[in-house]
């Protein structure tokens, strides 16, 4: 999904090249105290599954702060694919256009994502900066207010880890009754820390520490968070422009940082547009799968022997094969997309031709074509070729690089 996301963008900066021949132009609105701008907007789509982009593509405001607070990087990609697969239930792409989040700033977000102040830090603080009018956001992670010589600060940390690891923010837009494009829907999602990770002080050796955080703590802590954050974007004054819009929060579980798969996100809840409430949450069943493992073939038992089969197969003719690797997304407990990754040693680009024609039999034989399916075939000299067949086709798309 990632690769097709990219493909997708890829797409987008060569429309804007060629604007009058490949998009329509159109007005964006997004403060009505603001000057309207000129915009493309694409006339293709590469999937209904993705959404267009608006051009020229306008980066976040918090651009760089995912992938500087998310330990997985298979977590970055997940964390906000997946927010555009939960933004489809609420904003669908046939009426919607994708755009980065242009509200969160950079170091608001930062600042939420530190700790609360205990009641001696807060009035210290206000002692330091009672020139300011206005305070900084508070931390919507735990008070943790131990220094390091104090013998209990390990139990303090074990008992208030930091739950809240990542926020994003996506803007859906859509068109007026003018034909011009404004924010019609905003989605923000919560990375949720499974793990947090922490070193001990020099004094007590140093040691890095890892503390695992339970589902349940997951849970509480990441929709307490989201009612923090929709109140303030309901009643802070630099949100005005989007404080009467239809909000979309998710829950995401981040991995360990050693995970071979992504996290996944687990709950959603829509806030309608002239609200503060959160109604109810929903659950979100997805999960990722990493192939060959244990946790698959625990929980996939069917689809664990599928791509076993498919790896003897291979190996049953190609003595410089090793293994299949690669993961299985599924939706309410049922494989959606499939993903493997086969490494091999070549001589010649011969060799890699009939490896791939005989692999693309392969994938006719053993995978139900309900499966969206991408097999990359790799060397050491890199990626060789990619078979790709989306779900409901009946015969797979093939290329070898040159």
């Amino acid at each position: 999904m990632r690769n097709l996301y990219i493909l997708g963008l890829a797409l987008l900066l060569l429309l804007s090249g060629c604007a009058p021949k490949f998009g329509t132009e159109t007005e964006v609105v997004q403060d009505s105290d603001k000057k309207a701008e000129k915009a493309i907007i694409p006339r293709y789509n590469i999937s209904d599954s993705y959404y267009k982009a608006v051009i020229p593509y306008k980066t976040g405001k918090a651009r760089g702060i995912v992938s500087a607070y998310i330990n997985n990087r298979l977590d970055i990609d997940e964390f906000e694919t997946g927010l555009m697969r939960i933004a489809q239930d609420s904003f669908p792409s046939n009426k919607y256009f994708f755009q980065e989040g242009q509200h969160l700033e950079k170091n608001t977000i930062q600042d939420w994502l530190k700790r609360k102040r205990s009641d001696a830090q807060q009035t210290a603080y206000e002692a330091e900066k009672k020139a300011k009018k206005e305070l900084p956001n508070e931390g919507l992670n735990p008070v943790f207010d131990t220094s390091k010589e104090d013998p209990g600060y390990e139990a303090a940390m074990q008992k208030s880890p930091i739950y809240i690891g990542a926020i994003t923010e996506q803007n859906y837009l859509i068109k007026n009754n003018e034909d011009k494009l404004e924010v019609g829907g905003i989605v923000i999602g919560i990375g949720m820390n499974t793990h947090h990770y922490y070193n001990l002080p020099a004094s007590m050796g140093g040691y890095p520490r890892d503390v695992a955080i339970s589902d349940a703590d997951i849970e509480r802590e990441g929709k307490i968070a989201a009612e923090e954050i929709i109140n303030r974007i309901r009643t802070q004054k630099e949100y005005t422009s989007i404080r009467d819009l239809p909000i979309v929060v998710a829950l995401f579980k981040q991995q360990a940082a050693s995970s071979v798969a992504p996290g996944n996100f687990i709950m959603k809840a829509k806030v309608d547009a002239n609200s503060s409430k959160i109604g109810k949450w929903d659950t979100v069943n997805e999960k990722y799968f990493f192939f060959p493992s244990t946790e698959a073939k625990n929980n996939n038992r069917e689809d664990s022997l599928m791509v076993q089969n498919f790896s003897d197969a291979i190996a049953d003719f190609f003595p410089n094969f090793t293994a299949v690797v690669g993961k299985g997304f599924y939706k309410n407990d049922e494989l959606q997309e499939l993903t493997l990754t086969i490494p091999m040693q070549f001589y010649g680009k011969a060799e890699v031709i009939g490896f791939t024609q005989y692999v693309t039999g392969l994938i006719m034989e053993h995978f139900d074509n309900y499966i969206s399916l991408q097999v990359y075939i790799e060397s050491e000299s890199g990626a060789e070729s990619v078979i790709v067949r989306d779900a409901g086709e009946s015969e797979p798309t093939v290329h070898v690089y040159n």
